[in-house]
């Protein structure tokens, strides 16, 4: 955090009192509030207003922003987000907006593991991965992952590099971070946070 805020080229350096720097990041909810106490004695505010979509959603406009921070400085910046984002949720205080990303990502890293379980299962026992696919997504367990990235990523074979492993397995610790903080018992999450480690290992 040092290297990116002081010195004669941080950000800090570059702050007026007023301004508002808006962090769109997948980052911690505890750095989150140090930066905005640093940003706070500038005399400038801060968000944390990290972004779901993808890259698709990014050309599109439509991304999802998760805000934490004061009602009143995501007015100031709504114009700007609105410019990426069709979905802009006030979360609440500084931290929140990151909270909900790593949650967010934290069950995407789960779905993902479950559904590549579950499918190689299927297929192995006879059932062609498409036609499994299509039950799925008209039941209860469908999501994203089944909807749209297996189908369209995963058995078309495009398998496009769209988001980085070592990111989810670092959204997933922050998500595992979260909950121990919080107190609470998350060893669903924490297995998945290991296993995305293991998977990062062996690539």
């Amino acid at each position: 955090m040092g290297q990116l805020l002081d010195g004669p080229d941080g950000l800090l350096a570059g702050l007026a009192p007023g301004a508002l720097l808006v962090d769109c990041t997948s980052g911690d909810p505890a750095s989150s509030r140090r930066i905005a106490a640093r940003v706070a004695a500038q005399g400038a505010g801060f968000l944390d207003a990290p972004v779901s979509g993808g890259t698709n959603g990014a050309a599109a406009g439509t991304l999802t922003v998760m805000v934490g921070g004061d009602a009143a400085l995501l007015e100031r910046a709504r114009p700007v987000l609105a410019a990426f984002g069709s979905r802009i949720a006030h979360l609440g205080p500084v931290g929140a907006g990151h909270a909900m990303k790593a949650v967010n990502n934290a069950l995407l890293a789960v779905n993902i593991l479950a559904v590549g379980e579950g499918l190689a299962a299927l297929v192995k026992a006879g059932v062609p991965a498409r036609a499994a696919l299509e039950v799925l997504n008209a039941s209860s367990g469908r999501s994203f992952v089944s909807e749209t990235l297996v189908p369209e990523r995963v058995l078309t074979g495009a398998f496009p590099n769209t988001f980085r492993l070592a990111l989810l397995h670092k959204d997933a610790g922050i998500a595992v971070q979260l909950l121990r903080e919080t107190g609470v018992d998350g060893p669903g999450l924490a297995l998945a946070h290991q296993l995305y480690g293991a998977a990062r290992g062996a690539l």
